[in-house]
């Protein structure tokens, strides 16, 4: 039995492909919506965060052999506690996460975090796009909702978002509630809408879309802040499942030989 983090939608294809080659497993998402295609798949999920805890009593309670780690690539958190709950347990981690991306423009300016990235558009007058998501959506309203800059906040259309937008002065003129993925004409389309002089993203690779919307920032000349990916030291990290599929058969080849 595998202990499965499912934080995108690429992970969770993972997920189908792994149980597809005959390796049970129960994935991990934080909300129900992100478990549809697990549930169209018939395969066992569980939704909400896990602490280390409730980790390593996952692991213990269903004699749980490996980690598969295919959280967000911004869920620093999230692979820090899996990574833990590994060790504690004796057991193999697995890290999988989509490529990279890469951009070279003079139109793009590389941040380190969310805070570099909301004081840096600080500075800046006219419409910003923020496709961030919401969970830090506190650190980029503390610095720039301002009289000279319009905070235009793209994310997904649940209640909590639109709460935590009420809750933080965010008025609903400039919330974009749609969930993607988008195409690079969509992306050029609301940016030419709202006149989005400045664009703020994350470094989340291909199957994020993050390439669509820098490419239509780029085509329109706006400027664009990227927000780097977290730096994690991760074991066994994997870009592609067959690598990942690779790594398990190692695995489960090595348990097999000491249990003989």
């Amino acid at each position: 039995m595998i202990l499965f983090l499912a934080g995108t939608s690429d992970a969770r294809a993972l997920a189908i492909h792994l149980q597809g080659l005959g390796y049970p497993l129960i994935a991990t998402v934080v909300t129900e919506s992100a478990a549809e295609s697990l549930k169209a798949n018939d395969l066992s999920y569980r939704v909400g965060r896990l602490t280390v805890e409730d980790m390593i009593a996952l692991i213990q309670k269903h004699e749980m052999t490996c980690v598969v780690d295919a959280s967000h690539p911004y869920a620093e958190e999230a692979s820090k506690t899996a990574m833990e709950a590994a060790r504690v347990c004796g057991i193999p981690y697995i890290r999988y996460e989509r490529p990279k991306e890469e951009f070279v423009s003079p139109l793009i300016t590389e941040v380190e975090s969310y805070e570099d990235a909301a004081k840096l558009a600080q500075t800046h007058k006219g419409t910003v796009m923020l496709t961030t998501g919401s969970k830090t959506l506190e650190v980029f309203a503390k610095y720039l909702l301002r009289d000279e800059i319009r905070l235009l906040c793209r994310m997904l259309p649940n209640v909590g978002n639109m709460e935590k937008c009420d809750k933080l002065g965010i008025k609903q003129k400039d919330i974009i509630a749609i969930q993607g993925p988008f195409s690079e004409s969509l992306n050029k389309a609301l940016c030419e809408q709202y006149d989005v002089t400045l664009m703020i993203t994350k470094e989340s690779g291909k199957v994020g879309s993050v390439d669509e919307k820098i490419t239509a920032a780029l085509e329109l000349e706006i400027p664009v802040i990227l927000i780097k990916r977290p730096k994690v030291q991760y074991e066994n990290f994997c870009t592609s499942f067959e690598k990942v599929t690779q790594l398990l058969g190692g695995f489960i080849d090595e348990k097999s030989k000491h249990e003989l």
